[in-house]
This record gives structure tokens, sequence and C-alpha cells, in this order.
């Protein structure tokens, strides 16, 4: 750090030997040719390379002729891996960062290391390359001027209910990651929540069995279910909108005159209350926001509700 600003710390390029400095260094998500020069020189030239597994890094490093001190620094041993990492940055060592595939800190153990750097006034250089959620966030078709990188879904089933409740009014568009593993049910969950939004399910990009599968999240759902969860996932996810019908005397919304009569859609079954909606609002899942609204239900239960009825 070079000086400061009103009790803010600036952060300038180190300059001369002695300097320490750790270097955040993307690397390929797949395909090796997305490798940057810069990255090259960068590991090339730092005192050491800390990656999250030391033999996937290895193969990497082998490929470009890359020759230098490898450490591992991951989940299990990112605590007194980092308290190490941090002496040596302190006494003056350069450090690179790596992940497993694309950019460090963006969901891995790599942001701990680069958090505590900052706190200590050690420079912490940038080395952009690629990112698997950025990459999928671009080929969605979804809006790209605002979105949110929500990281993994939590895996108990409560948990995961809190995390899409913190998400339910986001309008930016949402990124996410999910394990093979875990896939379909988190896009099951997804679709009881939001089947009418629009996403994009973007499976091994750069890579050689890479494909993108668009169209609502229902459909996207129902098309995982009968395909094999091979390979790493990024899923993309329209953000919430923000539409509201004014309500007319005797139309959906009203209510009956002083509130004593019966709602005006208690003769309608759940298909036909949203459709009501639907042709007011000429959008489906507002359509069916609306109608979970009235009738005090979960969409997910509107949304099952749909289903059923489309198979009677």
């Amino acid at each position: 750090m070079d000086g400061e600003s009103g009790g803010a710390r600036v952060q300038r390029l180190p300059e001369g030997e002695g300097a320490g400095a750790l270097f955040v260094v993307a690397t390929p998500i797949g395909n090796l040719e997305d490798m940057t020069p810069r990255a090259i020189r960068i590991l090339r030239e730092v005192d050491l390379i800390a990656a999250e597994d030391t033999r996937r890094t290895r193969q990497l490093l082998s490929r470009f002729g890359i020759r230098n001190r490898l450490v591992s620094h991951h989940e299990h041993n990112r605590k007194a891996s980092g308290r190490e990492l941090i002496r040596l940055l302190e006494e003056g060592r350069r450090i690179a960062l790596v992940t497993d595939a694309g950019t460090p800190g963006v969901a891995d153990p790599g942001a701990e290391l680069v958090a505590e750097a900052a706190n200590r006034n050690i420079p912490v250089i940038p080395v952009p390359g690629p990112s698997a959620a950025l990459a999928a966030l671009v080929v969605s078709g979804l809006p790209t001027d605002r979105f949110l990188f929500a990281g993994f879904p939590p895996r108990g089933s409560r948990q995961l209910e809190e995390f899409l409740d913190g998400l339910e009014a986001e309008k930016g568009t949402i990124v996410l990651y999910e394990a093979p593993h875990r896939l379909q049910r988190t896009l099951a969950a997804l679709a009881g929540r939001w089947p009418e939004r629009r996403m994009a399910l973007a499976r091994e990009l750069t890579k050689l069995h890479e494909e993108i599968v668009r169209g609502t999240v229902a459909e996207v759902a129902e098309y995982a279910a009968r395909q094999p969860a091979l390979g790493e996932y990024c899923l993309v996810v329209e953000g919430a909108k923000d539409r509201s019908v004014p309500a007319k005397s005797g139309e959906p919304g009203a209510s009956g005159g002083d509130g004593s009569a019966s709602p005006w859609w208690s003769g309608l079954s759940i298909a036909e209350h949203v459709a009501r909606y639907e042709r007011e609002t000429g959008d489906r899942k507002e359509a069916m926001r609306l109608a979970a609204k009235d009738r005090g239900l979960a969409r997910r239960d509107v949304y099952r509700a749909l289903l059923e009825s489309r198979e009677k």
C-alpha cells in the first residue's frame, strides 16, 4: 500500500525487490487456449504458487512449461496454509493464487486468503481470465446489466428454502453453481417457486461436451430430470419482475364491498384463478404469484395444482 486518503487505504503496484504481493491468477475452465500470456508469465516469475488442487495445477503448469514451487491451499488446510502464506507475503515473497479452474476467490477457499492479505496491507493483484459464472451469464440470453452471483445453494432442504426466500425479490439475473449429484434437487426447488421464469443451464463450458439448455425453469428442470447429471453446472435464472395490476370493483384483486362478501375467486379452481389473472396481466408467473397471494398458498403449491389439472 502506498498511502492513505481520509482513512482509506490506497493500493498501487509494488515496486522493487522485496515487495511482497499476492497475484490472483485466473486459469482455464476447460479449454487450455484460454490461458493468457500474462498468466503464464506471472506463474513463471513468482516465488511460489498456491493451488487448490496441486495435481491438477501441476498438469496445467507442465502443459505450459512452467517449473515453479507449488504448495496446496484448499478447503481443509486453508487456516494453517493461510497463516504460512501470509507470513511469506509479509517477508516480501510474491505468491500466485490459483484455483482448480477459473478465477480464484469465487466460491473457493482463496477468498479468505485474499481478504487477510488485504487486511494486512499486502498488495493483491488481479490477473483476469476465465470465469464460469460470467461465461454462463453472457451466453444465457438473460439480462446482464444487473446480476447476482449466489454461489452454491446450501445442501439441507430447510436451508435451501431459506436461501431461495432470500432471492425471491432479487430483480437482477441470478447465477448459481451446482454439483451434479444435487442438480435435480435444486432445479426441482427452483421449478416449485419460479416455474415460468426464464433460465439457462450451462454444463461443461469451453469443454468438449459443452451444453447450454434454455427455457423456463420448469422446462429446464423437466429436461434435466431425463438426463444423467455429468460435469460442472452453472444455473442462470431470470430475476423477479415487479408488475402490478390496478384492481377494479368486481375484478381480480378487488375486495367484496364491506369485506364481508366471499372473495371473487371463491368459485374458481386454482387453474381458473391463474387463467383469470393471466388474461389481466399477460404474464403467467405474475398470475401465479397473485393467485397464491389471494389463497394464502406458497407459489409451489399453485404450480403443483396446475400440473395436476393438466394431467386430468
